[in-house]
């Protein structure tokens, strides 16, 4: 696999903490807006610009994606952001209590993508897309990172925590989940060479998170091929891990329901093996194990009476969706039913009973983690993972590093 070195724009040491923000994709446009407007040097001025432009939530316009072109254009002429003299390399390290998890951010060639050598397991939404698109062209630049790991290869990964350990990191940053995130800068030219030729025996990669981020990348690409010819925008910037050092958390399933405890239970047993738990709140303790909260502190133990061979279908996610949301409730398209929504298994299971408890939804739904080797599998067949199904934990901050392409 190729991997590029590039000169980075990157904010000033000591402003760092003010102006590196959470993806945009997992930062409400309230959030958004009230920290833009408390803190004017925030990245999410060029990632989340529709908060700043709009006093209420709508989606992203044409004159919005110029503007985040104009704020990046400013963070760069009052020196916030400052480019790097030589293409260089960054280790990117995130500690989440006794968790580390220690990557590379470089250039990764959108032909590999195509070519299905980066490898997704999820369908992107058209219209998230194609907003991810209009923001790459109209900013030209790479703004957030595509979330991506290899099969665990050992020198590789002692290399990546040898540097680390060795350099002195240009950003520490310590965010509201108490994540410490170190970055640092790779600029002699023999570690980058050693580096770029361990990526050579990488045969593939893995998009854990970022697939909106990948795809638009790709058409942006082929858009200014035919307009402007071969450039650096046929390159993603990419932060790529080891497979062994992630961690997939649940995605619990919250559901606003018309039935009654009872109902609901004899509708379940239909499919399921039904358990009271308890020990509370009821964690599944391993695959094909589906908790259910009903509210009141009651928790059941739901175990599917049939399990599919096929991988995909196999899957919790796909059993849950088959045999109980789509039958007894009439969930059949889970993207765009409001009745239900997901919660990323981060917040835990007292989120869960606090949202039911509380009455915004009736019952809730608990799903033993993806087995990251289970979605290696799914991607190497060419086949894709339900929505919703993985939450990687912790998530990479936006604005350490930013490619500048035009």
């Amino acid at each position: 696999m190729e991997i590029k070195p590039f000169r980075g724009y990157r904010p000033r040491e000591d402003i760092v903490e003010k102006f590196v923000a959470k993806p945009y994709d997992v930062v409400s446009f309230l959030e958004a807006k009230e920290t833009i407007k408390n803190n004017p040097l925030s990245f999410l001025r060029v990632t989340r610009v529709e908060a700043e432009t709009h006093e209420i939530e709508m989606d992203p316009t044409p004159e919005d994606m110029e503007k985040a072109r104009k704020n990046l254009e400013d963070f760069i002429e009052r020196g916030i952001l400052i480019q790097e003299e030589d293409d260089v390399l960054y280790i990117y390290r995130q500690k989440m209590g006794d968790h580390v998890q220690t990557g590379l951010v470089a250039l990764f060639p959108v032909e590999e993508y195509k070519k299905g050598r980066i490898k997704r397991h999820e369908l992107t939404r058209k219209k998230k897309e194609e907003e991810r698109v209009l923001h790459i062209l109209k900013a030209r630049a790479h703004t957030g990172q595509v979330f991506l790991f290899y099969e665990s290869m050992e020198t590789l990964d002692r290399k990546l925590m040898r540097l680390a350990d060795s350099l002195k990191p240009v950003y520490k940053v310590i965010d509201d989940l108490d994540v410490v995130h170190e970055f640092f800068v790779v600029s002699d030219e023999k570690e980058i060479e050693e580096i770029k030729d361990l990526f050579k025996n990488i045969e593939k990669l893995y998009i854990a998170d970022g697939h909106h981020r990948a795809a638009a990348a790709a058409r942006v690409s082929d858009i200014l091929d035919r307009e402007i010819g071969k450039g650096p925008h046929n390159y993603f910037m990419a932060t790529v891990f080891p497979h062994n050092q992630l961690r997939i958390f649940d995605y619990i399933r919250v559901i606003r329901s018309h039935f009654t405890v009872e109902k609901l239970l004899e509708k379940v047993s239909e499919k399921f093996d039904v358990y009271r738990s308890y020990v509370v709140p009821a964690r599944p303790s391993r695959e094909h194990e589906i908790t259910m909260y009903t509210g009141s502190g009651k928790w059941y133990v739901l175990i599917p009476k049939k399990i599919p061979e096929d991988i995909v279908e196999s899957l919790d996610v796909n059993i849950l969706q088959r045999e109980l949301l789509e039958p007894i409730f009439g969930i059949s398209n889970p993207r765009e039913d409001d009745r239900i929504d997901f919660i990323g298994g981060i917040k835990g299971l007292c989120e869960l009973e606090r949202i039911v408890d509380k009455g915004e939804f009736d019952v809730a739904f608990a799903l033993y983690p993806v087995n990251i080797e289970t979605l290696m599998r799914v991607s190497d067949e060419g086949k894709t993972m339900p929505p919703k199904s993985t939450w990687f934990e912790p998530k990479l901050l936006s604005g350490f590093v930013v490619h500048v392409f035009g």
